[in-house]
């Protein structure tokens, strides 16, 4: 949360560094902190078949289980947030414009996080560009 003047300003989770701190201060929809929580879901899995001890193949083993426990999660923090915010003003009314607001937003982010892996953890890339090729529904 940035403060601006007398407001404040709602950024994602950890800032992201890579933009300049006059673009982290625009105001946009809430939407975009959601679809980029929902995306930390996915970075949330990869950081646990990373991890020490896991057996060479099981992160390929494991990829359907993967994608589901996402698609669930991330589905249950999309529903129970809509759930609050339903008529309010910064809610979509129209489930097609949500809809595209929430697949832009995480497009958006994986687009962001492809350009950040390549800068700082080469070795990450992968997740980002598995987001994109399932937005994309390419992830077969």
């Amino acid at each position: 949360m940035l403060h601006a003047g007398g407001d404040f300003a709602f950024i994602d989770f950890e800032g992201e560094p890579a933009r300049p701190l006059h673009e982290r201060r625009y105001k946009r929809g809430a939407l975009r902190d959601v679809a980029g929580m929902i995306r930390s879901f996915q970075y949330a899995a990869a950081t646990a078949l990373r991890a020490p001890g896991q057996r060479t193949g099981h992160a390929d083993a494991l990829a359907p289980v993967r994608r589901a426990w996402q698609a669930w999660v991330g589905a249950a923090y999309l529903g129970a947030y809509l759930e609050a915010a339903r008529g309010a003003p910064l809610c979509p009314t129209r489930d097609a414009d949500l809809d595209c607001l929430v697949e832009f937003y995480l497009l958006e982010k994986c687009i962001y996080e492809v350009g950040y892996e390549l800068q700082n953890r080469p070795a990450w890339l992968d997740v980002p560009l598995a987001g994109l090729l399932e937005i994309l529904g390419e992830d077969d």
